[in-house]
């Protein structure tokens, strides 16, 4: 799903390294084509060409360490920054002057996902001063253009990859967002079960303790009134165990309508367009919550073990279909969560199955008694 953050990261780093390998293969190109032409001697060709390829085998790594919030990485940058130096000045005038606009442009680039931006700023000033005097006097180029280009080439290039780092960061820190709020959803819940069964068994446990006490005292003196202790005792630990079980029990159910919405929103969240279309109002209580025990593990096996960008779920007469288009490679076994989503079903009455279909499609369908 695209909106997974490693999925997204991969993409915005190839994509950047795939225009440095086409611009170090442009420039290599044109290298060779002066050398040929004997514009530009071997041994120059060679060093140029050595230096413009180190500076661009750097750049890469720059890129991650920004995207990986690692330390910056001043040493990098620092080589990167002298081999760029000494390749401007190296270039001749043949490759043009946007050779050393690139050049340079690349290396603020780094230096601008790497450093604050009153940095980058300073040395762009610094860069511009360096290279304008080489395009004017050395490629004879007006002033204007040269300033021009300059501005455009060491402006939009670092802005550029700026951009790039900050939509990474974006997306990373929304998908982590998203992770929090389901951690505190379940913490919040956890609390909310921890406070009830505290309100149920913590006045009865304070009173059977109270009364055990009190008839373990009274054995050897009344021995008919620490029977009666007793007794009670054992209707409190009763009526406790009973409280108990309610409580559990209505944890343990779900609402049918209540899930359908959250999944739908989980999925849309990860990427997944969700339709839902569910008549649900003849099904009995005990229907609705198998029902909804299907749907959060149907929504649980994709986010885990697909790739799907839609899924519609449909509920009709008590069947349960979730299609989804995510399947990947070849289907394993069926998982523990859907088997025991089978188990379930079927010691209920109703039937399971969770399998690839012929259009390329997972289906899980889920069908409870009448």
């Amino acid at each position: 799903m695209a909106a997974r953050p490693e999925l997204a990261r991969k993409v915005l780093l190839y994509w950047m390294d795939g225009m440095i390998a086409f611009i170090a293969v442009a420039f290599t190109f044109m290298l060779i084509g002066l050398t040929a032409m004997g514009t530009l001697s071997q041994e120059r060709a060679i060093l140029v060409g050595v230096l413009l390829l180190a500076q661009f085998a750097m750049f890469p790594f720059i890129l991650r360490a920004a995207y990986d919030d690692k330390p910056r990485p001043t040493v990098l940058l620092t080589v990167s920054g002298v081999v760029m130096l000494v390749s401007i000045t190296l270039i001749p005038p043949g490759l043009g002057t946007s050779t050393w606009e690139i050049v340079a442009g690349l290396w603020l680039a780094g230096l601008a996902i790497s450093v604050p931006w009153r940095v980058s700023v300073a040395f762009g000033v610094v860069l511009a001063a360096i290279t304008v005097p080489i395009a004017v006097y050395v490629s004879k180029m007006a002033l204007v253009w040269a300033l021009l280009g300059e501005a455009v080439t060491l402006v939009i290039t670092p802005l550029a990859m700026w951009l790039w780092v900050w939509l990474w960061r974006t997306i990373r820190d929304a998908h982590e967002s998203q992770e929090a709020k389901s951690r505190l959803a379940v913490a919040e819940e956890r609390l909310r079960f921890a406070r009830d069964l505290h309100d149920l068994l913590g006045h009865s446990l304070s009173v059977i303790s109270i009364k055990s006490e009190l008839a373990a005292k009274l054995s050897a003196k009344d021995a008919g009134r620490a029977a009666g202790e007793m007794s009670q005792v054992r209707e409190l630990a009763g009526g406790a165990l009973a409280e108990v079980q309610a409580a559990v029990e209505g944890y343990r159910s779900l609402d049918l309508s209540l899930e359908l919405a959250t999944v739908r929103a989980t999925l849309e969240a990860a990427g997944a367009r969700c339709t839902v279309e569910a008549s649900t109002d003849d099904l009995s209580p005990a229907a609705r919550a198998l029902l909804a025990w299907a749907v959060r593990e149907g929504a649980t096996n994709i986010l885990k073990h697909s790739t799907a960008t839609r899924c519609a779920i449909t509920i009709d007469r008590g069947v349960l279909e979730m299609r989804n288009n995510g399947v990947k490679g070849p289907q394993r076994t069926t998982g523990s969560g859907l088997r025991g989503l089978s188990e379930r079903l079927t010691a209920a009455g109703g039937t399971f199955s969770a399998s690839a279909t012929d259009s390329g499609e997972f289906l899980l369908r889920a069908a409870v008694p009448a």
